[in-house]
């Protein structure tokens, strides 16, 4: 049995959400529902068509049965769009920077402006990393610290006794801050019954 013709088709890409590009042709197999863009990228039906609705990305045209269908590499746009959101980006962010690339004078212009995006966000995510690497050192010691109460804490001891424990071997570190802080008893605070409500923004 032999395969199939392949349909090709001529594009022209380009508009709301796609950078312009000159026609090109296309393998219709290779057209994407939104289904199938959703699982490609692990996202959602939904959010596929939250993008295409702000502008983010653009299908090339419609099936037979007037599905949206997309390019293959918009894949890569969408996970484009995840990763700014990682960045602490919104998607209302997102929307002003393709905005506004399409609105720039020359590439060169719309180059220089994503990479001051980025730069900001290279500053934020070192800084963070940074955060994290004391706080990897304090969870480490924290474990450490709390693996050593198999041994030197009784069954018996109620966990209040942990405020004016002296049974603890002398850590070569002072406690954690993780440690000590969960020694500070608040009576009353937190009880059965009192519980925070949900929703409730959290203080900084």
């Amino acid at each position: 049995m032999t395969d199939a013709p392949r349909r090709h088709l001529a594009i022209a890409t380009g508009g709301a959400g796609v950078a312009p590009r000159a026609s090109m042709t296309v393998d219709e197999s290779l057209l994407l529902q939104v289904g199938d863009l959703a699982k490609a990228t692990g996202k959602t039906v939904r959010a596929i068509h939250l993008y295409e609705s702000l502008g983010l990305i653009e299908p090339v045209r419609r099936s037979k049965g007037r599905y949206r269908l997309f390019l293959p590499d918009t894949k890569v746009r969408v996970r484009w769009i995840g990763k700014l959101q990682s960045l602490g980006l919104s998607l209302t962010d997102i929307q002003a920077i393709v905005q506004q690339r399409q609105s720039s004078e020359s590439a060169r212009n719309a180059a220089r402006e994503l990479r001051e995006v980025y730069k900001t966000k290279l500053e934020d995510v070192r800084k963070a990393i940074r955060e994290y690497r004391v706080l990897e050192e304090e969870l480490a010691a924290s474990v450490e610290f709390l693996e050593a109460c198999d041994s030197a804490c009784t069954s018996g001891e109620s966990p209040t006794g942990c405020a004016q424990c002296n049974r603890h071997p002398e850590p070569s570190e002072p406690a954690t801050d993780l440690i000590l802080g969960a020694r500070v008893e608040a009576p009353g605070l937190v009880t059965p019954g009192r519980l925070v409500p949900s929703g409730v923004p959290e203080p900084q």
